[in-house]
This record gives C-alpha cells, sequence and structure tokens, in this order.
C-alpha cells in the first residue's frame, strides 16, 4: 500500500511512500469493540453503600405472641416506636444486595487480542469506505491516511499557520464539520458536567511535542497522541474504526516496530 506526504505549503510531495506492514492487517470489528470497551471500563468509579447502611438498635420479639419476628426498634409501644427495622423488607432497612466496593468493574482482554485489535483499528484507517462511513468529511482525498512531513513539526508555529495548512490539504472541512455538531445533550447530562456534545475530529499521531502539536491541540474535534501511547479507543471512537488519521512522517517507522506486522512461524518438531 502507498500513500502520499503533504509537506508544510500543503501540497503533496511527487514520491509516494509505502505503508508499513500493519496497515494490511485484516479488518476484525469484533476484536476491536472488545478492545474499546476494556478501555472504556478502565474509567469507571468504584460506587457502594456505606458499611452501616440501615443498621439500628432493634430485635425481635421472637414467637408467642402472634407477631411477626421481624426485628423492631426499642421503646415504648407508641405508633412510632417499636416498628421493623434493620431487615430489607422494612422502611429504612439495609438494602438487600448493595453494590459492593470489591466488585471487579474492568473488563479484561488479552494481550495478543488487544494488539491485534490496535493492528486491525490502524489498517482501518487507510479504508476510505470506513472512513467515510464514519461521517468525517475525506472525500476529496486520493489515499488515505494522511501523512505529514516532519519538518512541519518546526514550520508551523501558530495556530493560523495550522488552518492556513488544513485549508490547502482539505481537512479542515472536517474540523468545521466537528465545530458545527456541537450540542447541548438531551437530558439530566447537561447538569453533570457534561453539557456540551461534539462529534470527533481528525487524530494527529505525533512522534514527539512542537510548537505544530500547541498550534493545533485547541482545533474543535481535533486529538494529538503519541505513537507509543495509541490504543483502540482513540483509533475508533465508539467501537467504530475508520477514524481520519494523520501520521507524521517518522511516526510510520516507529510504528512499524511498535506494531510489526504479524509473520507466520514455522513448527519445529523435536527429533528423538
Amino acid at each position: 500500500m502507498k500513500t502520499k506526504i503533504y509537506g508544510a505549503i500543503g501540497l503533496a510531495k511527487k514520491a509516494r511512500v509505502d505503508l508499513p506492514g500493519v496497515f494490511e492487517t485484516t479488518y476484525r470489528p469484533d476484536l476491536i469493540k472488545r478492545a474499546v470497551l476494556a478501555v472504556q471500563s478502565t474509567r469507571r468509579q468504584p460506587k457502594a453503600t456505606k458499611y452501616q447502611a440501615g443498621w439500628s438498635v432493634a430485635s425481635s420479639w421472637g414467637t408467642g405472641r402472634g407477631a411477626a419476628r421481624t426485628p423492631r426498634t426499642h421503646g415504648k409501644r407508641t405508633h412510632h416506636s417499636q416498628r421493623g427495622a434493620l431487615v430489607n423488607y422494612t422502611v429504612g432497612g439495609r438494602v438487600a444486595h448493595p453494590p459492593r466496593a470489591e466488585k471487579r468493574i474492568v473488563e479484561g482482554i488479552n494481550k495478543k487480542e488487544r494488539r491485534l485489535a490496535i493492528r486491525s483499528a490502524i489498517a482501518a484507517t487507510s479504508n476510505k469506505d470506513l472512513v467515510l462511513g464514519r461521517g468525517h468529511r475525506a472525500g476529496n482525498f486520493e489515499l488515505l491516511p494522511l501523512v505529514f512531513e516532519d519538518a512541519i513539526h518546526d514550520k508551523i508555529i501558530k495556530t493560523k499557520d495550522a488552518v492556513e495548512l488544513l485549508t490547502k490539504i482539505g481537512l479542515i472541512t472536517d474540523i468545521n464539520r466537528a465545530k458545527d455538531g456541537k450540542k447541548i445533550r438531551a437530558g439530566k447530562g447537561k447538569g453533570r458536567g457534561r453539557k456540551y456534545k461534539q462529534p470527533v475530529g481528525p487524530l494527529i499521531v505525533i512522534d514527539r511535542q512542537s510548537n505544530f502539536c500547541k498550534a493545533v491541540r485547541n482545533l474543535p474535534g481535533v486529538e494529538l497522541v503519541h505513537v507509543n501511547y495509541l490504543n483502540a479507543e482513540m483509533l475508533a471512537p465508539g467501537t467504530h474504526a475508520g477514524r481520519l488519521t494523520v501520521w507524521m512522517e517518522k511516526t510510520l517507522n516507529e510504528i512499524d516496530s511498535v506494531y510489526p506486522a504479524k509473520t507466520a512461524t514455522k513448527r519445529t518438531t523435536a527429533t528423538k
């Protein structure tokens, strides 16, 4: 597979580069979904009831009184005293099966499955049909994924320069889609710290921090990640693979070493 490298002036170089072998990995949406759900489960917050919630001083009258053996509060026999307490079927009693803080809430996934899911999600970034299926505005690109030359790190310093570069390439249309798609969430979630919803924009995979990273990190929908910290959720938000991804030229060499293409191994038989 080949792709184009875009320079700092927004034009593609004549020479095309070969993509690493990881981009030829088979598309596995089942493994990608499992890996994304495993990443999302790590953000869950443990919850449980207080240890003595619903406990009170109460005891049963025992048998022989023609009354239930429900534990009752102590005191004079009035309407508000000596009523049922402590057990789960009384008002103000304990919860029958409360949530426990020690419950396992993080989903596990095998290491080989997780790595295969990431390789498959990386390969999906070069599939134009999957990228367009996610809603990205990538119809004007001949080849995917997009690759930027390393000189952009030093030549693009300000945000207005980055916007000018992305406009020449045609990537600004997808950023505008994320900007225009921002809306207020429906329901009670708007009062719980997540008032706005915004579509996912391009993902830029970098190899180092630079002025270019500072120039594009505040653009709507844009997300930056170091090549060594890629995970399935970044490449396939919402378990849907095919995110519009921009790779720096140097990251192609590093991704080949971090996630090498799977090669068949020969089995050796032991001789007697």
